[in-house]
């Protein structure tokens, strides 16, 4: 009997140990200069063969690698200490990858993790994946600037507590992916350009809380390329965002649907774009939005909503689509403070004429702006339309616009607008008027101040 019981102990261990991949045992250096590309891909493909486990960068190693490829049960595991480093060499980067979605960036093709058609894998530990793209290496006039990571048509994925630094383009693209749990992880990306921080193109179920950005391109964008691939059920929390451009955006590729989005309990800080960025252009419906108890410090514009025509994807045909809706967002709660910002700190919510967005809620809010706005600046009324006659094929970017007239809110072309307890505070004097409507239906507010003093904007409702 106890040789029995020895021998199931001894069954039992040598099976728990199958189960883990150290990639040293299989050929790879860990000495940040020698190519352990097949070492590491040669652990992955006998893992998923046994039917899952950990493939092991070790503590103390540096893995030198160009593209591989993460498949069914396999947990890349990074161990606290360890570094997954991606090659200088853009000729190390496969050409089988997918490609990117945005038009007119074929060089960001290829990329350093790739996954198709996979189920219940896992980025996973303490370590470090380094893309290594700095722009002496990996560039647009040289070769091509790999993105780090890219999930195509994936179920069930996993990344959790890992640091991701240094892409030569975006960190990550998921492409028609479901059941999403990203956890804990830090993103710096800001060594070349277009860095994005994670990009859900056509995903649902998806979750992304605890977790830190530092970005030269958008923090988290939301994406629906394909009419057939809706972006849904997705949920934000417990985050820190700081980016070149914006924290968060929604939109742009949008040939499919937006619904279900909840972002709270997040802090923007030094963004030099937008914090919140919306917006829907290629013919799809955005829907059902929930943004509350967000902290923004010199985020220039809060939040900057557009509903207008123009062709974003790679795949979207030449001809406009027809606009659909973009409907149903409260943003609650929200304290932002841009006092150390110039005079152009301001929330801009637009559609088109006979274009409306539908039933948008702003209540509580806390906005501090430095001012200093003229009486010119008060007047202005040749703010440009957002439309693809006026802007040709350039997506619309607030810069385009120019001064508002307005020094908190400047709303246009929106059916069903709810502004409550919004209190709003200048630090020099501004000319402009708090809030500005403009082609606004079915509006309603209660509680606007301005340095602490009620105002009546009722004689601009119509």
């Amino acid at each position: 009997m106890k040789h029995l019981i020895l021998y199931l102990l001894i069954l039992f261990s040598v099976q728990a140990y199958a189960k883990e991949y150290n990639v040293l045992d299989y050929g790879a250096k860990g000495d940040g200069r020698t190519l352990d590309t097949k070492s590491v891909q040669k652990a992955i493909d006998l893992c998923t063969k046994s039917g899952g486990g950990k493939v092991i960068i070790p503590s103390g190693a540096t893995v030198l690698i160009g593209t591989i490829y993460l498949k069914d049960y396999v947990t890349l595991y990074i161990e606290n200490g360890a570094v997954l480093l991606g090659s200088p060499n853009y000729e190390d980067y496969t050409t089988d990858t997918h490609k990117n979605t945005y038009k007119n960036e074929p060089h960001m093709d290829r990329c350093l993790i790739f996954a198709k058609d996979a189920k219940s894998f896992a980025i996973e530990g303490n370590g470090t994946i380094d893309g290594n793209g700095h722009p002496k290496n990996l560039n647009t006039k040289k070769n091509g600037r790999p993105m780090l990571l890219r999930f195509l048509n994936c179920n069930a994925i996993h990344l959790k507590d890992v640091t991701l630094i240094n892409p030569a383009a975006w960190t990550s693209a998921w492409l028609y992916c479901n059941d999403i749990v990203v956890d804990g992880i830090k993103i710096i990306s800001r060594v070349n350009h277009n860095g994005d921080g994670l990009d859900f193109d056509g995903c649902t179920n998806v979750r992304v809380s605890n977790s830190s950005f530092d970005t030269s391109d958008d923090s988290i964008c939301l994406q629906a390329s394909r009419p057939d691939k809706p972006c849904k059920n997705i949920v934000i929390t417990n985050c820190v965002f700081t980016s070149k451009w914006a924290g968060m955006r929604i939109g742009l590729a949008s040939r499919g649907d937006f619904e279900s989005v909840m972002v709270s309990n997040c802090t923007f800080h030094n963004i030099q774009d937008s914090g919140l960025k919306i917006q829907m252009n290629e013919g799809g419906e955005m829907k059902n939005m929930v943004f509350s108890n967000l902290v923004m410090k010199n985020v220039p514009r809060p939040i900057f909503m557009t509903f207008c025509q123009q062709r974003a994807g790679v795949d979207a045909p030449q001809k406009m689509l027809p606009m659909k809706a973009m409907h149903g967002f409260i943003f609650s709660n929200f304290i932002v403070d841009n006092r150390e910002l110039d005079k152009n700190s301001v929330i801009f919510i637009t559609g088109m004429p006979g274009h409306y967005i539908g039933d948008i809620q702003l209540n509580n809010f806390q906005m501090t702006v430095s001012g200093g706005a003229t009486v010119e600046d008060a007047k202005k009324t040749d703010i440009k339309e957002y439309t693809l006659a006026t802007l040709g094929e350039w997506w619309p970017e607030f810069g385009l616009v120019g001064t508002l007239p307005a020094s908190g809110i400047y709303a246009r072309h929106i059916n069903g607008l709810s502004i409550n307890n919004f209190h709003l505070k200048t630090i020099k004097e501004d000319k402009r008027a708090a809030v500005i409507f403009s082609d606004v239906l079915n509006a309603n507010t209660s509680n606007v101040y301005l340095n602490r003093q009620p105002i009546n904007i009722n004689n601009q409702l119509k």
